[in-house]
């Protein structure tokens, strides 16, 4: 049968209409289906690695240590980050990694509330995101813990417990008031002093902010205050160096104890001097590492953060998922004269 030339006509747009509507369907996916170039199985190892700020010395290791991982994969990592530590200076490098397409956003959150819904968005958009060193819980694929909790507030304890003698009064020297793994390390560090050392008071907790200046001034603030004070836990590497810069030239030295989390590059001269005794710390490059390679896991779709999942992180071996989707590098490591020069970073 012979058709006219309009029915051709008409039979033609049908034919074209139906590739497009073909093609549409091929190519059109909602933004958590897997579309984005983050999505699993995408190869995109182009990752940012964003510290709560920049000139922090933690952190360059930190982020020593991914770009170290990302070159054995063939993968890029973009440090960047605000200059300094406040609460929702971290949303705007989120929101550009997510228009940027980033295959992952490795990230120590500042403060959880603040972050969230710019870090959803980066997930909506399938963008891999991966806490360390301080968690956002509920905006997250994966955490990468340096430690537990409680494991931490065990050695902050037990050091500052034995240099002062088991009695009398100290202090925190913390970061920000909100961030997540400062405050559950000093709630647990509260329970243990209150059950097993009864005879130390804990007078104050303070914020330095991660601001070398402002650690400095909280830790003279401190000493004016509490002129019986015997010793001051920072449990962070700003706030330690800072606090152990100040006690070293002053009437201090010798007489009130400084321990907490720091780097052996930052603290060994205060070692040496005998400001400080003993202080502790994970290896912060081992952290980025392994935080670049549970995003390359989550981009592969190796793992999606469910408990139980496994996966490899180059030389450093087999990690396992724990719950709340948590994977922990290890305990911390003790450092003092006999070993800080084994070391450096």
């Amino acid at each position: 049968m012979k058709l006219s030339r309009k029915a051709k006509a008409v039979q033609a747009v049908a034919v074209v209409t139906g590739a497009l509507v073909l093609l549409a369907g091929c190519s059109s996916t909602s933004p958590g289906s897997g579309s984005s170039s983050g999505s699993a199985g995408s190869g995109n190892y182009n990752m940012t690695l964003l510290p709560k700020n920049l000139g922090n010395p933690y952190f360059d290791t930190s982020n020593t240590g991914a770009a170290a991982a990302a070159g054995e994969f063939g993968g890029k990592i973009n440090f960047t980050g605000p200059s300094t530590a406040t609460a929702d200076s971290q949303v705007s490098y989120i929101n550009t990694a997510t228009q940027q397409h980033a295959g992952a956003i490795m990230i120590s959150a500042n403060d959880q509330t603040a972050v969230c819904d710019a870090l959803n968005d980066a997930m909506d958009a399938g963008v891999k995101v991966v806490t360390f060193d301080s968690d956002a819980p509920t905006c997250r694929d994966l955490f990468i813990n340096q430690a537990t909790a409680d494991g931490i507030a065990n050695v902050l304890v037990d050091m500052i417990s034995e240099q002062v003698g088991d009695s009398g009064q100290i202090a925190i020297l913390s970061a920000t008031a909100n961030a997540t793994n400062q405050n559950a390390w000093i709630d647990s560090m509260k329970t243990l002093l209150a059950a097993n050392h009864p005879n130390i008071q804990l007078v104050e907790v303070v914020y330095g902010n991660d601001v070398d200046q402002t650690s400095f001034d909280a830790t003279s603030a401190l000493l004016q205050k509490y002129p019986d004070l015997k010793g001051i836990v920072a449990p962070t590497t700003v706030g330690i160096a800072a606090a152990a810069r100040y006690i070293s030239t002053s009437q201090y030295k010798g007489k009130v104890a400084i321990t907490g989390l720091g780097t052996p590059n930052d603290m060994r001269s205060y070692v040496k001097d005998g400001t400080v005794t003993e202080f502790a710390l994970w290896n912060p490059s081992d952290l980025g590492y392994l935080a670049t390679y549970a995003a390359k896991a989550l981009i592969d779709g190796q793992i999606t953060g469910a408990q139980g999942d496994t996966f490899t992180a180059g030389k450093l071996g087999s990690f396992t998922v724990g719950a709340d989707k948590t994977v922990v590098l290890g305990d911390p490591y003790k450092f003092n004269a006999s070993n800080i020069d084994q070391f450096n970073f």
